[in-house]
């Protein structure tokens, strides 16, 4: 019988070691394995905002048109156990089984796929926003156990702090503009690629008696402790006159990894609209012009006359200073106008 408390402090030390995200699929799948018996699992990574797959890790599972077909089935189609359903539910992970009280025909993927290749009970759980995971058994095994679903219950969260982090390295990894620091609960760094070096020297301490890092960064990285992911964002220029997205995310135990990389235009565009005063209305003109509509069009679109679109459009030019539309576009949308944010709106 394998120690379940075991194969948890290995998963532990896997989320520590900050895995490439195929490797920690890898890994925690066979650690899983240890405790929970079966053939093989499946680790997805999710888009956040609509919990639709966008990567697979598959260990001994379907081949790539079965699966696509059940994303079809998870999007389209209703069944047992959909990740959005789990991720409703009071707890992470549940079994096929228990949710068809037995009858796993009940099940839509069940009959059409998975039965069909060889495959029986299956064991879900939703590994926060990032990410889910599928544990599955061939035919004739027994179906999984309250137990079994209890322990997968038990690691998911931990599961997904490994998911996240191994994600946020990647994303460093891949960008050399793109810098990332790893804080522990104290905001000291235990973690630095050499972009985040770069932007953090950029950045400077200021004057600050005792300090070690530019303000923006412990002060986002509390507010993600703060358990806000919306709000653990700012922008923040750089002594060369670059801005910065600085963004934070909580890895678990106090531990933050904090991403720094240039704003993009379409980040620094409501900044600039900040700076200049836009109204609402201003704004949503602005918008619009961007997109190339014309004045009759942006007058359909926003249920209001030419004449009221023109009005808008003289207040936009006079408290931008441009001269055409294409002026205007060009001062929101091109980093060589940022430098101007740092005076006060005309």
């Amino acid at each position: 019988m394998v120690d379940a408390a075991r194969v948890r402090d290995d998963i532990v030390r896997l989320v520590h070691r900050g895995l490439p995200v195929p490797e920690f699929a890898q890994a925690v799948g066979s650690a899983i394995l240890r405790a929970v018996p079966a053939e093989g699992t499946c680790l997805y990574t999710l888009d956040p905002a609509t919990l639709l797959p966008t990567a697979e890790y598959v260990e001994n599972g379907l081949p790539a048109a079965e699966l696509l077909r059940l994303v079809e089935i998870e999007v389209r189609e209703p069944d047992f156990n959909k990740w959005t359903q789990l991720a409703r539910a009071d707890h992470p992970a549940a079994s096929l089984s228990e949710a068809t009280a037995g009858d796993l025909d009940r099940s839509l993927r069940q009959r059409e796929i998975r039965r069909p290749g060889g495959f029986a009970d299956e064991l879900r759980a939703v590994l926060g926003s990032w990410g889910a995971l599928t544990v599955f058994r061939e035919t004739k095994r027994p179906h999984f156990s309250p137990a079994d679903v209890q322990f997968v219950s038990s690691i998911a969260g931990l599961v997904a702090d490994g998911l996240r982090r191994g994600l946020l390295l990647d994303a460093a990894r891949g960008d050399a503009d793109v810098g990332l620091l790893v804080l522990d609960v104290d905001d000291e760094v235990t973690q630095a690629n050499p972009a985040a070096q770069r932007w953090l020297d950029d950045l400077g301490t200021s004057d600050r008696k005792g300090a070690r890092l530019p303000l923006v960064v412990p002060a986002v990285a509390r507010q993600a402790r703060a358990l806000d992911p919306v709000l653990a964002r700012a922008r923040a220029r750089t002594r060369s006159g670059v801005w910065l997205i600085v963004r934070a995310s909580l890895m678990g135990d106090g531990t933050v990894a904090v991403l720094l990389e240039a704003a993009r235009p379409a980040e620094l565009a409501p900044l600039i609209a900040d700076a200049y005063g836009f109204t609402d209305t201003e704004r949503r003109v602005t918008e619009l012009v961007a997109q190339g509509l014309s004045t009759k069009q942006i007058a359909a679109r926003l249920h209001v006359t030419t004449y009221t679109v023109q009005d808008h459009l003289k207040s936009v030019f006079t408290k931008s200073g441009a001269r055409s539309r294409g002026d205007l576009v060009a001062r929101l949308f091109f980093g060589h106008y940022a430098a101007s944010l740092t005076q006060p709106p005309r």
